[in-house]
């Protein structure tokens, strides 16, 4: 009986609230441009992200060897185009040379050859001037200060500060940034703090400061546990999941955003949609666009 109720109930809330429901969804997030629809980071995935109805763009950010900010994520330039070893080994004008369709793998590799390549993000942000991104910082060997000094100007220069928001599973690139360039908490802060409240019960984030007022971590995250005993260490494995306590303890602060990342199937949506998730990263918004 009470499973005919929720499906009589759900379809009177939409029909009757579709404002409602629209205003409390996650925002829509194209994880790199949407990795699953498009070669990642690149203009064309960015702009197949947008015309799938995306609300904001992920993208992953490298320093090249003549100092520009560019548009990659994996540490070999080999794991998806047809140049070898790292970015940072690299100018613009040599990066410009690679095919950032080459390992993208429909059926033919239909977009080898075809001028896709790797993007600096000042091209990105002239590109497209009222899109929102964020700005995954992964570059393994740039020094903070000098990548913090270039990213700044790259803002500043295209009036970008409004629209972006920096986020790093590298602690010193988000220690480095000054408050006015809008970043995350970092994944350690967010990933301690996760663990409390789980495992734990506890929350441990101070609601009365207001300089990290955003976290993003997996919606789920295996992890292992380090217990110490007499004699010696016991490891287990656990998994670290988002649930209502969880939210109730990050967003203590009412201006809290949390944004959940990997999320690719529709009861995943729907789990953090009830959560109220503020933002969701998906690899495929065309599917998201259903």
């Amino acid at each position: 009986m009470l499973n005919i109720k929720v499906s009589f109930f759900i379809p009177i809330i939409i029909a009757f609230f579709p404002i409602a429901v629209i205003a409390r969804s996650p925002q829509i997030i194209a994880h790199r441009g949407g990795t699953g629809d498009a070669p990642e980071n690149t203009e064309y995935a960015i702009q197949k992200a947008i015309n799938s109805g995306a609300d904001a763009i992920w993208i992953t950010l490298q320093f090249s060897k003549d100092g520009e900010i560019v548009l990659y994520r994996p540490t070999e330039l080999s794991a998806l185009t047809n140049l070898k070893g790292q970015v940072s080994a690299y100018s613009v004008h040599e990066l410009k040379k690679a095919d950032a369709a080459q390992k993208f793998s429909p059926p033919g590799y239909p977009l080898r050859g075809k001028g896709i390549t790797i993007p600096t993000l000042d091209e990105v942000l002239k590109k497209w001037p009222t899109t929102f991104f964020y700005l995954d910082i992964k570059s393994p060997d740039a020094q903070p200060d000098k990548l913090t000094r270039t990213l700044y100007e790259t803002l500043r220069k295209n009036h970008a500060f409004d629209r972006v928001r920096v986020y790093s599973t590298i602690t010193k690139y988000i220690d480095a940034l000054p408050e006015s360039i809008p970043h995350f908490a970092s994944r350690d802060i967010t990933r301690t703090a996760l663990a409390a409240i789980t495992m734990g019960h506890t929350c441990i984030l101070d609601d009365s400061k207001k300089s990290h007022d955003w976290y993003g971590l997996e919606y789920r995250r295996e992890v292992q546990v380090i217990e110490k005993f007499t004699l010696g260490d016991g490891i287990s494995k656990s998994v670290l999941k988002w649930d209502k306590e969880a939210i109730d303890c990050f967003k203590k602060n009412k201006n809290t955003k949390v944004v959940l990342f990997d999320i690719n199937s529709k009861d995943d949506w729907l789990q953090a949609k009830n959560l109220g998730a503020d933002g969701v990263l998906v690899d495929s918004p065309a599917k998201f666009k259903k």
